[in-house]
């Protein structure tokens, strides 16, 4: 069981509430030009970012209450119910289909999106296997194969929407929580080179990732096409300078840049805020991600040290992935910003993923 409580991470609280109340700015100046010309209200987005904001900051400080071992008693409950969502999301008639993916379920005048949240439920599944059968784990049987058996199933189910971008963040972290158990080096270079013969089926079975890496290794070659949200992007990026045009003084959020307030926000942060700007909110990343890392090394048990290393892995490779698109270093690949996209089931799972944390934080030993 966990130890004596203590008080929270006090610097991962504000770091978290920076983050957040950085990303509401953005949303409302990233998408007040598209919000006004398409529901006449220029705070059409920015009012429902700030009703998840309200709901995920209540739900962080009350999963911040729960003790972290709660989770494990109810992982596998957890796990089958975002099983059946994903199952569910690929139904028509139940899924919400837009931009080509079916990876939406409507409620009411809202959508939540399952991929987001099977996710976290991986993550608490594995830590509980994973520090239950530490053991085996240097065995490829019964340590690494059912872990990475969950794991592809979970991924596949979200191919199926496709969703390449959810899927990946969901493998990468889940590979380095069994890397941080012990797992064996050896079974780890077997597994990269089944992984890149995958990922080399997977790009080559639809004609669209094909487009999108070529737009990626010359977006000029079709600018007007699968290059043009590369090509706007970099084009926000390249003005803003050292300091930035000002707040609100974006060009690129003008209709150029598609949906700017979502996976292409940090575009019109650097545009707005310039250099300046956007190292500070890399900076604010850091500091997260060193105060995430020093729970972990912190945490009473090794159950969890693997939740906050899964916690932790899934905000970093989200954050490093989305900036790097946004900056033209990868293909685009269809994924938010924490704390700073617009969003509902995005930030929610960020924010109640940063109570998590933070609970584990009540019981460091550090």
């Amino acid at each position: 069981m966990p130890s004596k409580k203590t008080n929270p991470d006090f610097l991962l609280i504000i770091v978290t509430l920076a983050l957040l109340a950085t990303g509401l700015l953005m949303v409302f100046s990233a998408s007040e030009i598209v919000a006004e010309y398409k529901f006449n209200d220029a705070f059409y987005f920015l009012k429902r970012q700030l009703l998840f904001a309200g709901l995920g900051v209540a739900a962080m400080f009350f999963v911040m209450r729960i003790d972290y071992w709660t989770w494990r008693a109810w992982a596998k409950t957890i796990l089958i119910i975002c099983f059946v969502l994903l199952v569910l999301v690929l139904i028509p008639g139940i899924g919400l289909e837009r931009n080509g993916s079916r990876s939406w379920i409507g409620v009411g005048a809202f959508s939540i999106q399952p991929s987001e949240f099977i996710k976290m439920a991986l993550i608490a599944y594995l830590a509980k296997f994973l520090s239950e059968n530490q053991k085996y784990i240097t065995t490829f049987k019964k340590g690494m194969l059912p872990a990475l058996a969950l794991v592809f199933v979970a991924f596949g189910m979200i191919m199926l929407q496709p969703d390449l971008g959810t899927g990946t963040v969901m493998l990468g972290t889940c590979i380095i929580m069994i890397f941080v158990s012990g797992a064996r080096i050896a079974h780890f270079v077997m597994l990269g080179l089944l992984g890149v013969g995958g990922f080399v089926a997977l790009v080559l079975s639809a004609p669209y990732r094909i487009a999108r890496i070529t737009s990626f290794l010359d977006p000029w070659s079709d600018p007007q096409g699968k290059g043009f949200q590369i090509i706007q992007s970099l084009l926000a990026i390249g003005p803003g300078g050292l300091f930035g045009m000002g707040l609100g003084e974006s060009k690129q959020k003008f209709h150029y840049l598609p949906e700017p307030q979502n996976d292409f926000i940090f575009a019109i942060l650097s545009e707005e805020l310039g250099f300046i700007g956007g190292t500070f909110v890399l900076i604010l990343f850091a500091l997260l991600l060193w105060r995430g890392i020093r729970i972990a090394l912190g945490a009473p048990d090794l159950y969890g040290s693997l939740l906050a290393v899964g916690i932790i892995s899934m905000i970093a490779i989200q954050v490093m992935i989305n900036i790097s698109v946004v900056i033209g270093l990868i293909p685009v690949t269809g994924i938010t910003l924490p704390f700073i996209s617009y969003g509902g089931s995005s930030l929610t799972l960020m924010l109640v993923a940063v109570g998590v944390l933070l609970n584990i934080s009540r019981h460091s030993r550090l």
